[in-house]
């Protein structure tokens, strides 16, 4: 799982009585296996270590500065 500092992460719920999480990645702690410091949107900070298939990546789009 390729991901970058300011990417966000979508990790869907595995029971259909609970909702998925998002946040934002503020570190790469490895990537393989995968492990990222997390901002969730609730405002909570955690360690999140994926498993295959929970999760996908949200490429943080940059924007260009014109001259």
């Amino acid at each position: 799982m390729d991901a970058r500092v300011e990417d966000r992460i979508v990790v869907e719920s595995e029971r259909a009585a609970q909702s998925g999480r998002a946040g934002v990645i503020e570190e790469v702690l490895a990537q393989d296996p995968p492990r990222f410091r997390v901002r969730w949107d609730d405002g909570r900070t955690s360690i999140f270590a994926p498993s295959a298939g929970v999760a996908r990546i949200e490429r943080r789009t940059r924007e260009r500065v014109k001259a």
